[in-house]
């Protein structure tokens, strides 16, 4: 009989937005008459931008012919991708090289299978609330978990204590679930504490197109010694509505170099890049095709667009609940809204009795850890009308 991951007896019955799929398929089947509008899950709504279409459509036409058909790619994705990623990130005022970059299906795959690059006995340092996949995919590796308290004390933005020591650190930012973003002087103080410490910060960026704040970073790279301490991960889900479509990358600087037990000094560069060889076989050419319009002009300003409008969406939610004295965060460089639960309830009370009296979803803050249990965040991706008939839910059941 064959071993087993004996981690997996550690994690979640199941995993949160499978849990709250299972309640509301429950409640729609016992009320089919009922309209539930989904503010939930971060998936999502309007269509993919022309420029970025037109350039998917391409990638499909150059298949039709022997002389432009492409078969496996570079695991690593196709130069004109990723020197695309280098020119937006320099109009971003960030420099970075197109070896750095790694094209791949998306930021929760890589935040997931970068933990393979470091050993099992590591301290993780990850704040409480915050994305599951962090979590649950060092929990599968039987990492030893440290986690950093994010309360309505700090704004959900917790500081480094140099008096504890980190080998690996989970940064999001603007952040999952919280919607709060950190400043520059915030994240120079985490790279100082990481560079202190040996260490090496994980930072999504998965939202940096949401940040209106100029003031407010949208790379880790933004900060000096960032690239000698962090690896960032972004995605096209939000930026370009890639939830679907499945494109993201990786930066890993050359720069990020440790020393092993046995005195030799390793390149997390190389090893990623061995990883992926690997591992993995690449995103398609025709995916590859439109995400590099993603960072053209054209393409981004369609994009952004697109942001305005779920933006707007956040506006409306924030107001909603102003309106009501509920306390919330986010909302303004993020598309999430968190707030707290009405009349101190748990969060999945709040959820089961939002569901059975509004017929709306939203996600209970204790799925992204205990100091979630008395929150709750609702998404800003759905349409302008099913945000506004939310929101007067709310106000009549309020």
């Amino acid at each position: 009989m064959p071993k087993l991951n004996e981690n997996y007896l550690n994690l979640k019955e199941s995993y949160l937005f499978s849990e709250i799929g299972h309640r509301v398929s429950t409640y729609i089947a016992a009320n089919p008459d009922k309209n539930v509008i989904r503010l939930g899950i971060g998936d999502v709504t309007l269509p993919i931008g022309s420029e970025i279409i037109a350039e998917l459509h391409e990638g499909v036409n150059a298949l039709a012919s022997a002389d432009t058909f492409k078969g496996y790619g570079p695991e690593q994705g196709y130069d004109f991708l990723r020197n695309a990623i280098v020119d937006y990130y320099k109009r971003n005022d960030v420099l970075i090289e197109s070896d750095e970059v790694f094209v791949s299906d998306g930021a929760k795959s890589d935040t997931g299978n970068i933990t393979e690059l470091f050993a099992g006995d590591n301290t993780i340092l990850i704040p409480d609330p915050v994305y599951p996949v962090y979590v649950d995919t060092n929990i599968m590796n039987g990492q030893n978990i440290t986690y950093l308290d994010a309360t309505e004390d700090n704004d959900f933005l917790p500081m480094p204590d140099f008096k504890l020591h980190a080998d690996i650190i989970y940064i999001c930012s603007p952040n999952n679930p919280t919607g709060a973003a950190y400043n520059k002087e915030q994240l120079k103080i985490w790279v100082d504490y990481a560079l202190e410490n040996d260490a090496i910060i994980l930072y999504d960026s998965a939202y940096e197109c949401f940040i209106t704040d100029t003031s407010l970073p949208r790379s880790i790279y933004a900060i000096e010694g960032s690239k000698k301490c962090a690896i960032e991960f972004c995605s096209l889900s939000k930026t370009a509505g890639f939830t679907g479509t499945r494109c993201g990358y990786t930066i890993v600087p050359k720069s990020l170099k440790f020393t092993a037990s046995t005195g030799d000094v390793l390149s997390l560069n190389a090893m990623w890049n061995r990883r992926q060889t690997t591992k993995f076989n690449g995103v398609s050419y025709i995916v590859q095709k439109g995400a590099a319009a993603v960072f053209s002009v054209e393409g981004m300003a369609q994009c952004k667009n697109n942001i305005k409008y779920y933006q707007e969406n956040a506006r409306i939610i924030s107001e909603g609940l102003a309106r009501k004295n509920i306390r919330y965060f986010g909302g303004i460089n993020s598309p999430y809204v968190w707030f707290k639960c009405p009349n101190e309830m748990d969060s999945w009370d709040f959820f089961d009795y939002l569901l059975a009296n509004a017929q709306i979803v939203g996600t209970p803050g204790a799925g992204f850890g205990k100091n979630g249990q008395k929150f709750f965040r609702l998404t800003s991706f759905g349409s302008r009308e099913s945000t506004l008939e939310a929101m007067e839910r709310i106000d009549i059941l309020f």
